[in-house]
């Protein structure tokens, strides 16, 4: 029982009694733990640490069936979505190798739930949410950082070390993918951390009844303690911060430039003018197109970045790979047979590409990837010709 007692945490606040059990996420132990503890303390409350999203992928299976792959490209979110794949990857990896299913602990919480009929309360923030935070507040550089990352973990077929995965037992499923990246960009540990402290703070503290269980993951606990002592406002912590209106400037900025050096110089040099036209559309379409090819795109996808990618990049309200994306989705329309053996075909490289819906989304994040290189590279061009013939 000494044991046990290390991994609790009580406090005594407005005369309810909070019990906070830090976890292992993937540790056999903690979900016998979480069973023991919420047995003897019969809570009216139990809450986990998970968002609906994870909760009905944990009852109900991940039900990729249900999923419109031409609403992911309109409401851009192939990026957002292979991540969360990709994280699906590294988990399965982890419970192959160590026998462990990741969250097991969590659903132990849904179960004693259920059992003596107590109110489940889902106290984490909607991980959507979270990433799109992450996602707004680390720049260009850190996501091209981060999408190296999440996808190395899916690429990399290196065993996990007993040293990892001790330290992992201290972190939950996102902060493992995401260890390393935290420590390049120290900002990231707000929304990831900090921010879901006290989501998850003023969530165990609204729990109705006196006593309250709340199963987390190990390293929250410190943060919660202190947090949920204060007001958190819920609605601010779930609000997307506003887009920054620098990346549009500046998205609208390049294009006006490219065009404007362009025209001087067909103004002063037609034949000068032309091959900066010709380095446009080689560079930017060609890089797109490659993307589209390494992602194994039907060659109308190919032809449809090469294309729409020099049009695209004039404009940053629309992007090439939305364009491929479509056109991929159209020739080679997912099966239901896709959709339900995405859980499977996403836990090794030969299945993210042999899965048409992975396909789809490898493709929007290549074209659109290629196409931004590709624009490096012409407006370098163009900038030298220009400059060469002033």
């Amino acid at each position: 029982m000494s044991e046990l007692n290390e991994n609790i945490t009580r406090i005594e606040l407005d005369g309810k009694e909070y019990i906070l059990i830090g976890t292992a996420h993937v540790s056999k132990q903690s979900a016998e733990q979480v069973k023991q503890i919420i047995a003897e303390e019969q809570p009216d409350s139990i809450c986990v640490e998970l968002d609906k999203q994870r909760y009905e992928s944990i009852v109900n299976g991940s039900n990729w069936s249900d999923m419109d792959i031409f609403q992911v490209i309109k409401e851009k979110k192939a990026t957002l979505l292979l991540m969360n794949l990709a994280i699906s990857s590294f988990q399965k990896r982890m419970a192959d190798q160590f026998g462990i299913k990741p969250g097991q602990e969590m659903i132990q919480g849904i179960e004693s739930a259920n059992e003596m009929g107590a109110e489940l309360v889902l106290a984490d923030r909607n991980i959507q949410i979270t990433f799109s935070r992450i996602w707004r507040n680390i720049g260009f550089k850190g996501k091209m950082m981060l999408l190296t990352q999440v996808l190395g973990s899916v690429f990399s077929r290196e065993s996990i070390s007993e040293e990892e995965l001790e330290k992992m037992k201290t972190q939950d499923s996102i902060d493992s993918v995401l260890n390393e990246f935290s420590e390049a960009f120290p900002r990231l540990k707000k929304p990831l951390i900090d921010e879901r402290d006290q989501y998850l703070a003023q969530k165990i503290k609204k729990a109705p009844g006196e006593k309250v269980v709340a199963v987390l993951g190990a390293a929250h606990v410190p943060g919660i303690t202190k947090e949920i002592h204060k007001e958190q406002d819920l609605k601010k912590l779930t609000k997307l911060p506003p887009k920054s209106k620098a990346p549009k400037i500046i998205g609208w900025s390049i294009p006006l430039i490219i065009i404007a050096l362009i025209a001087f110089t067909f103004w002063s040099n037609p034949v000068a003018g032309w091959q900066q036209v010709m380095s446009w559309l080689i560079w930017n379409g060609g890089f797109s197109a490659l993307g589209v090819a390494l992602a194994l795109g039907h060659p109308l996808a190919v032809i449809t970045a090469l294309v729409a990618a020099p049009i695209t990049s004039l404009n940053p309200l629309i992007a090439a790979g939305w364009f491929a994306g479509f056109v991929q989705a159209l020739v080679k329309k997912p099966h239901v047979s896709d959709f339900e053996s995405l859980a499977d075909d996403v836990h090794s490289v030969k299945g993210f590409w042999h899965n048409k819906v992975t396909r789809i989304l490898l493709i929007v994040v290549f074209a659109n990837l290629g196409s931004t290189l590709g624009t490096i590279i012409a407006g370098t061009d163009i900038v030298r010709v220009f400059i060469s013939n002033l």
